[in-house]
């Protein structure tokens, strides 16, 4: 518990910002409750205005939570959600964001990527989201390229970048932690990405296991994995074409993470990493709905914007 305690100070105290009077709610589920104690532990250390809500785990990544959970995000001015499936591109997370609440979801958290990801330097992860971000922020065209196949090109059209520092110390911010990244909903996309990183259901992959997608004007027409089709087949049964969406396209930051390790909410924050995923982006500025939001990340890309070479991030 102790190395517990000092992850979520940061995650309270530096980056939530959390003051006294401050309405506070920690939203966590039956296979994340130590960490979801951990933070509330801390936080009611600081405002006497804290609850923690607690619910059986999601079935699917993106997927929206029971009611009253929806309405304990609301109700707080700040809020913390470290859930097994991912609760950042859902309505109840965004609405609450929108309404003014600030905080965030660490989606798919285990104690282990809790300690490791928020045991990091973040005015440089900062440091690297601003540069990133200013060399992004006008782009019309993305090419990622690998040596492994990827030959992807976003249009980005009017669609805004944004970037994942951490601080989530305003009203109305939002973030995943561990944080790190510069991310966009792009308009459209053509090409072929191939993962060779991470991306559920298989985790960290193997050496030489390869997970290719075909992309025609913005959506993934041809999946080469059976359980990532089925995934996506299951959500497009509820929402047509859009589990299909090719929803964002980000680049990771945080110089703290110089190993995949797994877990698609750390990997896809390490500098120097692409990840592309399906689904849902009206969460993070796109206008598709889906209940499905599905990254995968690429190692060692060339990321070429309006035709000149990017510099990634490196730890």
């Amino acid at each position: 518990m102790t190395e517990l305690r000092s992850a979520a100070e940061t995650a309270v105290q530096q980056c939530l910002a959390l003051e006294e009077g401050d309405s506070c709610v920690v939203v966590t589920d039956d296979e994340r409750e130590p960490i979801g104690e951990a933070l509330y532990e801390v936080a009611r250390e600081i405002t006497s205005d804290v609850s923690i809500v607690r619910y059986p785990p999601g079935e699917q990544h993106g997927a929206e939570p029971p009611a009253p959970v929806a309405a304990a995000f609301g109700g707080a001015d700040a809020f913390l959600a470290p859930t097994t499936k991912s609760l950042s591109h859902t309505r109840a997370r965004s609405d609450a964001t929108d309404a003014g609440a600030r905080g965030a979801t660490l989606p798919g958290i285990t104690e282990e990527v809790f300690v490791t990801g928020l045991d990091a330097d973040y005015d440089r992860i900062r440091e690297e989201c601003e540069r990133t971000l200013e060399r992004v922020g006008d782009a019309e065209e993305v090419r990622v390229t690998t040596d492994r196949g990827t030959d992807i090109t976003f249009t980005i059209g009017d669609r805004e970048w944004h970037d994942d520092t951490g601080d989530v110390s305003e009203s109305g911010s939002f973030s995943n932690l561990p944080a790190g990244e510069v991310f966009v909903s792009p308009e459209s996309a053509d090409g072929r990405y191939v993962v060779d990183g991470t991306m559920r259901p298989h985790g960290l992959l193997e050496a030489g296991q390869e997970l290719e997608f075909v992309v025609e004007d913005g959506y993934v027409t041809e999946i080469s994995d059976d359980e990532i089709r089925a995934q996506v087949e299951e959500a497009a049964e509820e929402a047509g074409d859009a589990a299909y969406n090719l929803a964002e396209l980000g680049i990771g930051t945080n110089v703290g993470v110089t190993d995949l390790v797994g877990s698609v909410l750390l990997d896809e924050k390490a500098a120097g990493t692409v990840h592309i995923a399906i689904g849902d982006n009206a969460g993070i500025g796109g206008e598709t709905d889906a209940p499905i939001h599905s990254d995968g990340i690429l190692r060692d890309p060339t990321v070429i914007v309006d035709g000149e070479e990017l510099e990634l991030p490196s730890a």
